[in-house]
């Protein structure tokens, strides 16, 4: 069986930059087995699968080349842009139906698409020397001023704070603890990230998911997602600043990303965090399964 897999850069801040990621539509007729496979070959830290679904407009898988995930941010935003692309939906707004939920998509009319994640999950604060040792760093490059704690928008999420870019950039993890740390927490990764930025960013962040087979994420929309509600709650945002909040990440890969985050506050509660970017380089392979 021949399988078209679309490929396309998603979160991306130039034509280097962003995250890749494979989709295949019209998915119905694979087994789980055979997505698998699929995202094995294609080989990219996520592939989605578009099928019909009864209970919203369409339903979407996501495969890393290790298993099966929840949600995935940055194939989300390839798989509706792709859509969109070849004229299957046009501007306005979408359900998707993931393990995570059913979920809201718009498609905005400059090409920018934004998914809806779930609402905050804090869990527990983890101890920084066992996340520094995981990092091959002193204790003192984490950011004392913030906790290491878990945070799901839709996957649990390692936050770890750090002191400044130079840092952040410097860090040559020990990826076989991090694997052994997040099967410790039922986390799927860490998410690094400091105030101190490159450009004019709320955070520049770095993402490490070993335990799913990826050793570094260029963009993690997903953890983005978490990272904003967690420093709404630890006042780091303000209300100006929640409709607007962009994050910089994947420049220790040489892959300039820039994903967008809108959080929605009612009183002192986020009630909905939407996790947004753009598209570029649109191609296609044939994988044999």
């Amino acid at each position: 069986m021949i399988i078209k897999v679309h490929i396309l850069n998603a979160f991306t801040k130039n034509t280097q930059g962003g995250n890749p990621a494979g989709v295949v539509l019209e998915a119905d007729n694979l087994s789980n087995n055979q997505m698998q496979r699929i995202a094995k070959k294609v080989g990219f830290s996520e592939t989605a699968f578009v099928l019909k679904s009864d209970k919203a407009d369409f339903k979407v898988q996501f495969f890393t080349p290790n298993g099966e995930v929840d949600l995935c941010g940055h194939a989300t935003i390839a798989t509706f842009f792709l859509m969109a692309k070849l004229e299957l939906i046009q501007v306005g707004k979408y359900t998707q139906e993931t393990k995570a939920g059913v979920l809201n998509i718009k498609v905005r009319p400059d090409g920018t698409i934004f998914m809806n994640q779930n609402t905050p999950q804090f869990f527990q604060v983890i101890g920084k020397e066992e996340v520094a040792d995981s990092l091959n760093v002193p204790i003192e490059v984490i950011d004392s001023d913030f906790p290491i704690q878990i945070v799901s928008t839709s996957s649990k999420n390692i936050i770890i704070p750090i002191k400044s870019v130079k840092d952040l950039l410097l860090i040559k993890p020990d990826f076989k603890k991090i694997t052994k740390i997040c099967k410790k927490h039922d986390a799927g990764g860490y998410h690094l990230f400091t105030l101190e930025t490159k450009f004019n960013s709320t955070a520049h962040c770095r993402s490490f998911v070993p335990r799913y087979g990826i050793l570094e994420d260029p963009a993690h929309g997903t953890a983005n997602g978490a990272l904003s509600c967690y420093l709404w709650k630890y006042h780091k945002v303000d209300e100006q600043q929640i409709q607007n909040l962009i994050y910089e990440q994947g420049y220790s890969m040489a892959k300039p990303s820039e994903i967008l985050v809108n959080l929605k506050i009612e009183g002192e509660k986020i009630v909905e965090v939407k996790v947004g970017g753009t598209v570029s380089t649109i191609q296609q392979k044939e994988i044999k399964i």
